[in-house]
């Protein structure tokens, strides 16, 4: 099995937080070739502002595998980290990030800054964007479409 493969897992977790109507990012930790773990954006329904999907598939993950150290693991998702989400990451030490779509308003890899790159830090994480990037960014514009279309037919009525 490939980045793809597991990245199409995560876009699975990611459909099914936009179906919730949550932010459609999704996220798969998987160890050894095998899912461990499995999460998705749920701050709305959980009334909780961490419960981006990688905090989520990081908790499910520790849970399966009975450490909140999670070294060896690599953690597949759909959107660029935001800064919240990398200090999980890194305390968790999870050994590889594969993200689809950048983030270009909060993505700690590139996108706004290198949070991953920090040399101070005392773990490092391998980053690698890009994996089915056009996917993973057509299903959050297009949910971002669908909400900006909603809020103007409300607004008319």
């Amino acid at each position: 099995m490939n980045d793809e493969f597991f990245m199409r897992e995560a876009l699975s977790q990611a459909h099914a937080a936009g179906c919730l109507g949550e932010v459609p990012v999704g996220a798969i930790v998987v160890l050894e070739g095998r899912i461990v773990g499995r999460g998705f954006n749920s701050p709305i329904g959980d009334s909780d502002p961490t419960a981006h999907a990688e905090i989520s598939a990081l908790r499910d993950a520790a849970r399966n595998l009975g450490n909140y150290r999670l070294p060896g693991c690599e953690l597949f998702v759909t959107l660029e980290p935001c800064a919240m989400c990398a200090g999980a990451i890194m305390h968790s030490r999870i050994a590889r990030v594969i993200y689809g779509a950048a983030d270009p308003k909060t993505g700690v890899h590139a996108s706004v800054l290198d949070l991953f790159a920090v040399e101070k830090l005392n773990h490092h994480t391998e980053i690698v964007g890009g994996i089915l990037a056009e996917e993973c960014a057509q299903l959050l514009s297009g949910f971002f479409a669908e909400r900006r279309r909603a809020a103007k037919a409300g607004a008319a009525q």
